[in-house]
């Protein structure tokens, strides 16, 4: 794609970059009025039986998805025109899903600014390793890499190391005011929790909040892992990079059924979001389907997107994720320097 029509194709959805007042108020009404009254129900229906209410809390969970995508349009300010209530807002959708806003912020705009560059790996991603680095990498790099991509580890410990370790510490480099809103973000949450807890019991507060909780982390790992992690997704070293080609090919279109795109914030149209972050979520689909040359960007399904829990390496040669069976012959090959693994920071943070 030549300069000027990259150019085109980003004005195109730049257009799509407006936040709707009415239409984030709306938003906020019809997912957080549901959220706590099906949380509630859940909690009531404790009473019944506890296989009434975890199906209820499943679908709870898959309500903090979407209060997740309020959160994250948040904090790219594409949510209200008025940034003091994208703040505010953030913050408030931040303690419900225990995403702390600014830490949140700035690791974020940094995954958008280095999404597929190879050589600035390590910030809100899914660690990625090439065939070069996995086969120079030492044992012990190996195994946690292995553990990491495991789908097991991934979307079962993952929920937890991201709620209870990840969003409540800073990286090293945060400054004052991130580290301020961390500690104060923890602080309401243990304030909230104690309160339900004082109010309903630690049993029937872990019962329903407890699979909340792991349900969307799940889910959300998923469409963050699913929506980079596909076989000819897009990765290349820093002298070659390119913003709209990260964006578009290395972004996938996940087209879901009608349910899970509006439960999941039309988040699917990943491809758009990257080309233009500035798009707020309930503006992404006419944003694709105003743009025709996005129609080439990579399209995934609910049953082709399982296809991509095979995939652990990224295949510089060839330009393709594969998996260790494939390259089960290079790995066997001597190593001829030590590794220089570019992700040191796994991050299991989606979306």
């Amino acid at each position: 794609m030549s300069a000027n029509k990259q150019a085109q194709l980003r004005k195109n959805v730049a257009a799509f970059a407006k936040p709707d007042t009415v239409a984030g108020v709306r938003q906020l009404l019809n997912t957080l009025i549901p959220f706590f009254m099906i949380w509630f129900i859940a909690y009531q229906s404790l009473a019944i039986s506890v296989w009434l209410a975890l199906p209820l809390a499943a679908i709870a969970g898959g309500f903090v998805v979407r209060i997740f995508i309020i959160f994250h349009d948040c904090t790219h300010q594409s949510f209200f025109k008025n940034n003091k209530w994208n703040r505010v807002v953030g913050n408030i959708t931040g303690v419900l899903t225990l995403f702390p806003f600014e830490k949140w912020k700035r690791e974020h705009s940094i995954h958008h600014a280095t999404s597929g560059n190879l050589d600035k790996r390590g910030t809100g991603d899914i660690w990625v390793m090439t065939v070069e680095e996995y086969r120079k990498a030492s044992i012990w790099q190996r195994v946690a890499y292995r553990l990491y991509r495991n789908p097991i580890l991934m979307f079962g410990f993952g929920p937890l190391y991201l709620f209870f370790f990840t969003n409540r510490h800073n990286r090293k480099d945060a400054k004052k005011k991130e580290r301020r809103n961390t500690h104060l973000t923890n602080l309401a949450i243990v304030i909230i929790y104690s309160l339900m807890i004082w109010l309903i019991g630690w049993k029937a507060f872990l019962l329903i909040q407890g699979p909340v909780l792991y349900i969307s982390g799940m889910l959300g790992i998923w469409l963050f892992y699913v929506q980079h992690q596909f076989e000819d997704s897009y990765f290349e070293e820093e002298d070659e990079w390119d913003f709209v080609k990260a964006a578009v090919d290395g972004s996938s279109f996940y087209k879901l059924p009608k349910v899970l795109q509006w439960i999941s914030g039309s988040i699917g149209y990943h491809h758009v979001h990257h080309l233009s972050p500035k798009v707020p979520n309930y503006h992404l689909e006419k944003a694709h389907e105003s743009t025709p040359p996005l129609e080439k960007a990579t399209t995934i399904t609910l049953s082709t997107s399982l296809e991509s829990i095979r995939f652990r390496l990224y295949d510089e040669k060839n330009k393709k994720f594969v998996s260790f069976k494939e390259v089960k012959h290079l790995l066997k090959e001597p190593k001829k320097t030590t590794a220089k693994i570019a992700h040191k920071s796994p991050s299991f943070q989606q979306k």
